[in-house]
């Protein structure tokens, strides 16, 4: 049995739409260890925000910073 383009390319599809359903919306949570040892680097502990008490963290140097800033 040969399937047709058409029908490879819509299998191909719904294949890749179903992989790009699965997982969880959201940023990644950090390991119990490292949330409790105060190590924990995501895109949320990157930024202090407006009502922390904490010292804003230095910039460091990227090479597209060019572009994005």
């Amino acid at each position: 049995m040969r399937l047709g383009l058409g029908t490879r390319i819509i299998v191909v599809s719904a294949v890749a739409l179903a992989m790009a359903g699965c997982g969880v919306r959201g940023s990644l949570e950090a390991p119990a260890e490292a949330k409790a040892a105060g190590k924990a680097t995501s895109a949320e502990s990157a930024d202090a925000g407006s009502n922390s008490a904490a010292a804003p963290k230095p910039h460091r140097g990227f090479i597209l910073d060019g572009l994005l800033r």
